[in-house]
């Protein structure tokens, strides 16, 4: 078996989070194999709202491509939310980066370009992680591969990388602790053109309480229609996926322009999207995307998920990988990083993905957004997670319960008025 070695990093899995990691590692001067099981340099995800949060915004304009991506056709847009108390629309004077909206087929390939073109990124595609390699002390130092030609390879790090996906590999093979939490609806979703939809280039989300259909306005004047019903509906969309996905999001409130649209792309859908929490870190090795939080897609944060946390690792490690300090510092600092980002957010996100309905909580607070727009800016910093859950209900619940009381005693107040006499009805 053909070994090699003078890597400082090996990363498995070449999508958004593994080429973002190894660009920044490459522009910090050290060396990194990129590997890919996909031959395809064009390769990209398939199911996927290609929605990108503006927590991670930052990121893109770190990586330097915010204005290629503009270039490209992608959609600036800020996210309005239908519940039955009304929509929770976006502030006239945002504080915040607006959201980045572009499909993968476009995304994918152009980060893949950027870190293969990165000086020491080596990007090797068509070449499979089978197994971990362990120094005595049974820290993690590199990965065994196989190329398409049976051909296998080792290849040392003192950082082993897991960025490839959901149902990694990595993290299988490294034995990581793992949590799995039930999901209760499932998706289906396609690329349309023609009208474009109300509130175009922002995205539209509706809660129907426990179903939910999105609107995803993107490049080239196409628009993604998503459902994901709760799975009790899962018979009927069975029978015509295509119909079941137009006559689902034609009859929501408000409904968007689908039937009037066509369509240009197959129905992807995803019956299985059980909620994935893995420990982020291991003696040599980290996880980063989907490969350590695959997460309810229902609030669109995977894409932004992934772009920061190849961000937060980057910084974490560098210094390690230079030599400055221990690695198990570096991958303490990203544990830690991760930790205080994301844990509060994917708690509240697992706790709604069962398919329960909305708690007396969560009511107050989409009810008072809905008509109160010092709410509305509150809510939006929280749904695309530029705020945590706690910070996020301190806000909201003072004022929420203080609007709760008022509407709750302005009609006694009515009812005790007295009557006006009817010359001063008259005027």
């Amino acid at each position: 078996m053909a070994e090699r070695t003078g890597y400082d990093a090996v990363i498995v899995g070449a999508s958004l989070a593994g080429c973002t990691a190894a660009t920044l590692l490459g522009r910090a001067g050290l060396r990194v194999a990129l590997i890919e099981k996909s031959p395809d340099p064009a390769a990209f995800k398939r199911i996927c709202t290609h929605f990108i949060q503006s927590s991670a915004v930052s990121t893109l304009e770190r990586l330097g491509v915010l204005e290629e991506l503009e270039e490209m056709g992608a959609r600036r847009s800020r996210i309005r939310l239908w519940s039955r108390w009304g929509w929770i629309m976006p502030p006239e004077r945002p504080e915040l980066p607006a959201s980045v909206n572009i499909r993968r087929e476009r995304l994918d390939p152009f980060l893949r370009r950027l870190a293969g073109g990165t000086p020491g990124v080596e990007l090797m595609l068509g070449i499979a992680a089978e197994e971990l390699v362990r120094d005595e002390q049974g820290a993690v130092v590199g990965v065994v591969t196989r190329d398409r030609s049976g051909a296998r390879t080792t290849l040392k790090a003192p950082l082993t990388v897991g960025a490839d996906g959901r149902d990694s590999k990595v993290a299988e093979l490294a034995t990581v602790k793992t949590r799995r939490l039930p999901h209760g609806r499932f998706a289906y979703a396609a690329y349309y053109e023609g009208p474009p939809p109300a509130g175009a280039p922002d995205g539209s989300l509706w809660l129907l309480d426990p179903s939910m259909a999105a609107v995803f306005p993107t490049d080239e004047g196409l628009t993604l229609y998503a459902c994901m019903p709760s799975n009790d509906r899962l018979p009927e969309f069975r029978r015509d996926v295509e119909r079941g996905l137009e006559r689902f999001v034609s009859e929501i409130p408000d409904a968007p322009p689908i039937l009037e649209s066509r369509r240009v792309s197959p129905v992807a859908g995803k019956l299985d999207m059980t909620n994935v929490l893995r420990a982020p870190v291991a003696p040599g090795l980290a996880l980063i995307g989907d490969a350590a939080f695959a997460l309810d897609p229902l609030w669109g944060i995977g894409c932004g998920f992934a772009l920061q946390m190849a961000d937060w690792l980057a910084d974490a490690v560098t210094p390690a990988l230079r030599g400055e300090q221990p690695l198990s510092q570096g991958l303490l600092a990203y544990r830690k990083r991760q930790r205080a980002g994301l844990n509060e957010h994917a708690a509240a996100i697992v706790g709604y993905a069962t398919g329960r309905k909305l708690n007396l909580g969560e009511r107050l607070v989409f009810s008072a957004a809905a008509r109160d727009p010092r709410l509305a800016a509150t809510f939006e910093a929280f749904g695309t997670r530029n705020i945590a859950p706690r910070r996020f209900l301190a806000s909201v619940l003072p004022r929420a319960l203080a609007l709760r009381a008022r509407d709750a005693i302005q009609p006694r107040r009515r009812r005790s008025l007295p009557l006006p006499e009817p010359a001063e009805a008259a005027l």
